[in-house]
C-alpha cells in the first residue's frame, strides 16, 4: 500500500493556500475549485508517472501545455496566476514523492507561507492600479496627471494613455498611483465593515 503522508501534506497545503489565504482575501469561489482541481490532478498524474516507465519530463511538459491553454482561455489577474502556479508546484512536489520526504515538505511550506505574506492586504496597501475613462479628451500629460490625482485622491506614479477620443471627448488611461493617507484610512474602514458583515 502506498504511503499517504505526501497526499495528506498536499491536501493540507492546498486547503490552507486556497481556502485560508486566497478565498479569505479575494472571494472567488470558481478559482478555489480550479486551484484544487489542478493540484489534485497534478498530484495524481505525478504519482502514476513516478511508478511507471513513462518519462517524467513528458508528463510535466504535458501539464505545462495544458496550464498555458487554461490560462489563456479565461482572464485572470497576475495574482491569481501566482496562486495557479503555486497549486501546480505543490501538486508536483508532493506527487513526485512516493514516501514522506523532508525537502518537498519544506518547499511546500515555503510556497504557502511566501504567498500568504506577499499577498497580505497590508503589504503595499497604498498602491493602486485602475483603468479610468475620463469625460474629456486630454492630450497634455501634465494636465492629465493633475486631473487623475484630483479624482483618484492619490499621487500618480505611472500612467499610460490607452485611447483619446476627440469626437466623443473621452480619455481612457491605465494608471498606477499611491493613495493619500485619508483615502487609505477610508478604504481600510470599508474593508473592516465588509469583513465584519
Amino acid at each position: 500500500m502506498p504511503d499517504l503522508t505526501m497526499l495528506l501534506i498536499d491536501l493540507a497545503a492546498i486547503t490552507l493556500l486556497t481556502v485560508a489565504v486566497y478565498f479569505q482575501r479575494h472571494r472567488r469561489r470558481d478559482l478555489v475549485v480550479a486551484f484544487f482541481g489542478v493540484n489534485i490532478g497534478v498530484f495524481a498524474v505525478c504519482q502514476v508517472l513516478a511508478t511507471s516507465e513513462v518519462a517524467v519530463g513528458l508528463g510535466l511538459g504535458l501539464f505545462g501545455v495544458l496550464s498555458i491553454i487554461r490560462l489563456r482561455s479565461s482572464e485572470i489577474s497576475q495574482r491569481e496566476v501566482a496562486y495557479y502556479f503555486a497549486a501546480l508546484a505543490v501538486g508536483l512536489l508532493t506527487g513526485l514523492s512516493q514516501t514522506f520526504s523532508v525537502l518537498p515538505t519544506v518547499l511546500v511550506a515555503v510556497i504557502v507561507v511566501a504567498l500568504a505574506i506577499v499577498d497580505h492586504p497590508a503589504l503595499f496597501s497604498s498602491y493602486r492600479h485602475r483603468t479610468v475613462q475620463l469625460d474629456e479628451a486630454i492630450g497634455d500629460d501634465a494636465r492629465l496627471r493633475g486631473v487623475l490625482e484630483e479624482r483618484l485622491g492619490g499621487e500618480v506614479r505611472a500612467l499610460s494613455v490607452q485611447h483619446i477620443d476627440f469626437v466623443n471627448d473621452t480619455t481612457l488611461v491605465d494608471v498606477r498611483y499611491r493613495a493619500r493617507p485619508a483615502v487609505r484610512a477610508a478604504a481600510g474602514a470599508a474593508l473592516r465593515e465588509e469583513v465584519s458583515a
